[in-house]
């Protein structure tokens, strides 16, 4: 399989690649949304979206600064660009849906600090993909991510239907849930060959 094509990327991103099941990047929101079907695809949506326009700028800015060979100001200006971008999703959600606003709570501005859309940005930088590569890695990774999240609420959500026992109730089985998602993950790295 080709692995610069950009399915190959998308399903990388998504599946084998998973940034919160194999590269535990996300942890925070993934185990602090993750408890409503309904929030958690509405996070997964945001994060998506910051990590598609921050993996198009972090390729525009890398450009750039590899041109004047100030690739040492690459960090910051990422980290920029990635908190501009959580401020604008912050002030849209918060104007046409306070619900939802409410519902994701600090974890809304903690995507700032999210470090799987860090790592989207400096991941694409490191394989050197193009642009078109860059913004399809994003999406690939955002669809991952919110994948992470709907199946961990959709668990979630069953369990308070379950008859659990007291031992583990709460976040130890939470972790435990985490844990075999991300075993039952690792299972898709062999699709790439």
């Amino acid at each position: 399989m080709n692995t610069d094509s950009l399915g190959y990327i998308f399903i990388s991103s998504c599946l084998i690649n998973n940034f919160v099941l194999t590269y535990f990047l996300g942890i925070c929101p993934f185990l602090g949304v993750s408890g409503q079907f309904s929030t958690a695809i509405r996070m997964g949506a945001a994060v998506t979206f910051v990590m598609s326009v921050s993996s198009s700028c972090a390729y525009v800015i890398h450009s750039i600064l590899a041109s004047f060979n100030a690739l040492y100001l690459q960090l910051i200006a990422f980290i920029v660009v990635i908190a501009s971008t959580v401020q604008l999703v912050e002030m849209i959600v918060k104007k046409y849906s306070p619900p939802l606003y409410r519902a994701l709570g600090i974890f809304l501005p903690l995507i700032t600090t999210n470090c799987a859309i860090l790592g989207v940005a400096l991941f694409q930088t490191a394989r050197q993909y193009s642009f078109w590569q860059s913004l399809v890695f994003a999406v690939g990774a955002g669809a991952g991510f919110t994948l992470a999240l709907v199946i961990m609420a959709g668990l979630r959500e069953e369990l308070e239907l379950a008859s659990v026992p007291n031992l583990v109730v709460g976040a130890a089985l939470t972790l435990m849930i985490a844990g075999v998602l991300s075993l039952s993950f690792m299972g898709f790295a062999g699709l790439g060959g």
